[in-house]
């Protein structure tokens, strides 16, 4: 079977694993070169690891697997382009008002868009759309080169944790490039708007950018305000950043599981909220009804923070310098959050059991009468 005959995204995409796409398209000496040169490399660098105790040959042994990858994907690219594209007969006659275009021409132009569209705004370049692609360009490069900067620059590395929007705009410039070129070869003229342009198309009349509400959603809070629901996005906000912040300062590491929670009710709570807006009047109710009838409960919680704070930071370090024998501030670290969270869940329990307990004498009482 010839390198034309065979469906050159699959093999694309069989490539991660290296040389599976080479020996897909009929190289089977460079497929197989590939395969053991990489997972052998690797599986010897892992054993030599084990053996020395040094970590540093492991890391080498995946650095050299992907570069190995990296090869395979450019070889493979480069067999794919160069590959001569195979004559086509063309009808008698055409079909009245619609222009004949060859199906292996077609397929040829929608494969090097899919091709160019590896690295964002190319595959637009390739159809004649320049704004469109630049704004993609300009925005996973210069996205990219802002999280490096503010990395740098503050040495922290919680910016990096940002990547994980990079993905998600590589991901809708590979789409939005295969809807265009197949809207360019079912005869549709294309609009050259820049992806902001899109963005704000939704807002005429007034009306909000569901596209944009959906990118907010994924930060708890942050699509429900933009939608005009300000109660419900600032409480789904600060429980899901006050949780974050309280686990962290009483390390209730057996919580942790709230805060994915938390993250994906907000996040298909949004997403509920988009698909009903422009179609019915949303209403702004809060995830805590009743919660502003509780700032007595929440002007203790803030006294008793302060009070905390002002114990376990000026207090506590005062004494323990007078008196380090007694080893206050060893203790208050050992022992006061593991007490403290303790008899916060006891709390909790025993109100829900009274809750619990309040609900069915009031259920029998109503039955009685």
């Amino acid at each position: 079977m010839t390198l034309q005959q065979q469906s050159k995204l699959k093999a694309l995409f069989i490539n991660i694993l290296p040389g599976a796409g080479h020996y897909y398209m009929g190289k089977r000496t460079s497929g197989i070169v590939y395969f053991l040169v990489s997972f052998g490399g690797l599986f010897l660098s892992i054993l030599l690891a084990m053996a020395r105790g040094e970590d540093e040959l492991a890391l080498l042994g995946l650095v050299g697997f992907i570069v190995m990858w990296f090869l395979s994907m450019v070889h493979l690219l480069i067999q794919m382009l160069k590959a001569p594209t195979p004559p086509v007969a063309l009808p008698l006659e055409e079909i009245e008002g619609v222009p004949y275009t060859p199906v292996k021409s077609r397929d040829n132009e929608r494969f090097h868009v899919i091709l160019l569209s590896f690295i964002p705004g190319l595959g637009h370049f390739h159809m004649g759309l320049m704004q469109r692609g630049l704004s993609f360009l300009i925005s996973f490069f210069g996205f990219m080169t802002i999280l490096l900067f503010l990395a740098g620059i503050t040495s922290s590395d919680a910016f990096l944790l940002l990547f994980g929007v990079l993905p998600v705009i590589w991901l809708y410039c590979m789409f939005d490039a295969v809807q265009h070129i197949h809207r360019k070869q079912a005869g549709e003229l294309l609009y050259d708007r820049t992806l902001f342009e899109d963005l704000e198309a939704g807002r005429e009349d007034g009306r909000r950018s569901k596209v944009l509400a959906t990118l907010l959603a994924a930060f708890p809070g942050a699509g429900q305000m933009y939608l005009g629901l300000q109660k419900r996005g600032l409480q789904l906000m600060l429980l899901f950043l006050g949780s974050i912040y309280v686990m962290d300062l009483l390390r209730l590491t057996l919580l942790f599981f709230l805060i994915p929670v938390i993250w994906f009710y907000s996040l298909f709570d949004a997403l509920q909220h988009i698909s009903r807006y422009g179609r019915e009047d949303l209403e702004d109710r809060p995830v805590i009804a009743g919660f502003m009838n509780h700032q007595g409960w929440l002007g203790a919680v803030l006294l008793c923070m302060g009070l905390y704070y002002i114990v376990a930071d000026v207090a506590i370090p005062a004494v323990d310098g007078l008196f380090p024998q007694w080893r206050l501030e060893h203790r208050l670290n050992a022992y006061f959050k593991t007490v403290l969270v303790s008899l916060v869940l006891i709390g909790g329990g025993i109100k829900l059991l009274l809750g619990n307990k309040k609900r069915v004498q009031n259920k029998g009482t109503g039955e009685s009468l």
